[in-house]
């Protein structure tokens, strides 16, 4: 009498079949489990096999498992074809077309004041100006005394100036290069200098770090009506055509007479905004006629000549130029804002 399960051939050929129709890793584990696992049908011969005769339980459990073992190497195959079925369906749908073009990165572009910067440069070089650079920390005399600002001057306070040492300043405007330059070179010369600057100033027109273009010109006919034909020239270089700017009378120790430069609000039109401080107006920058003292201070006879001088915000331009309210949105790097610039 036969001590094998009549039924385990069948069982065999049912097992053999179901692991042919899985079609999914997940539907495979779900078959192997249903006769090998714990609670699987092959799993259930071999706790039967107690209740055989003790002669006849060897060779009953012998050929359960190679059953058993044939049912794990079916399995396996199977596994690896669908697993090898998978890579080939994924590289299908993924190919590469090497015949195509290739998808480049995005183009990055200048920052908006690299290229107000670099238009003024051109348009300073093209009117005979040469540019000059200074350093950032500057002396007091250079950047206050020789421009005709005393010790008693309120520009010289800590809550106006940033001090790195008793008389080291993080200079607080461009006109220090001014000083260097005019006490280098004998008149007549044209010079202009751009570059960062440093004030104790915060609000949505005013940082704490800016940058600003000076230019000067000294001659023996130097005139006022010579400067504000060049900063018309320069405004509507930068602005386009038909851009309003005024100029209002102002004081500045180094220069007399002195004016303030305002550019007309483009985001409201002149109707007046939080930028504009409501006025509809925008100061741009300040200029007039050089000091006699500065040109003094920098060995150069007034009697003989005269020039003028002129300074402005390259963050101005930049924020009546891409419609910003405040100058922040050019300083804190958020790629959202530039790529809109």
């Amino acid at each position: 009498m036969s001590v094998v399960p009549p039924h385990l051939e069948a069982l065999e050929a049912e097992a053999r079949h179901a692991v042919a129709e899985a079609s999914s890793a997940q539907a495979l584990a779900e078959v192997r489990a249903g006769f090998l696992g714990r609670k699987g049908s092959v799993s259930a011969l071999l706790r039967g096999i107690g209740r055989l005769d003790p002669s006849e339980r060897g060779a009953a459990g012998a050929e359960i498992n190679r059953v058993k073992q044939r049912i794990e190497e079916c399995v396996a195959a199977r596994r690896t074809e669908l697993k090898s079925g998978e890579q080939a369906r994924a590289l299908s749908e993924h190919r590469i077309d090497v015949s195509l073009p290739g998808a480049g990165g995005g183009r990055g572009h200048l920052h908006p004041l690299t290229r107000v910067r670099r238009e003024i440069e051109d348009f300073l070089w093209s009117r005979g100006f040469s540019l000059e650079e200074g350093p950032e920390v500057e002396t007091e005399y250079n950047n206050f005394e020789a421009l005709n600002m005393p010790a008693h001057h309120p520009a010289r306070d800590t809550q106006d100036t940033f001090f790195v040492a008793s008389d080291r300043v993080l200079r607080t405007h461009t006109s220090p290069v001014q000083i260097r330059a005019m006490t280098e070179r004998e008149p007549p010369f044209a010079i202009a200098a751009l570059g960062r600057v440093y004030r104790h100033d915060l609000s949505p027109r005013h940082s704490p770090m800016f940058q600003q273009v000076e230019g000067f010109v000294v001659g023996r006919e130097t005139s006022f009506a010579e400067l504000k034909g060049l900063l018309f020239s320069l405004a509507e270089h930068v602005m386009g055509d038909g851009v309003e700017i005024r100029f209002r009378s102002s004081f500045f120790p180094f220069t007399e007479p002195s004016a303030e430069l305002d550019l007309r609000c483009l985001l409201c039109a002149g109707d007046g905004c939080v930028t504009c401080s409501s006025t509809g107006w925008i100061e741009w920058g300040g200029c007039g006629m050089i000091h006699p003292k500065v040109l003094a201070n920098c060995g150069i006879d007034s009697r003989e000549w005269q020039g003028f001088a002129f300074g402005m915000g390259l963050e101005r331009v930049a924020m009546l130029r891409h419609n910003l309210d405040h100058i922040r949105l050019l300083y804190d790097g958020d790629v959202r804002v530039l790529e809109q610039l």
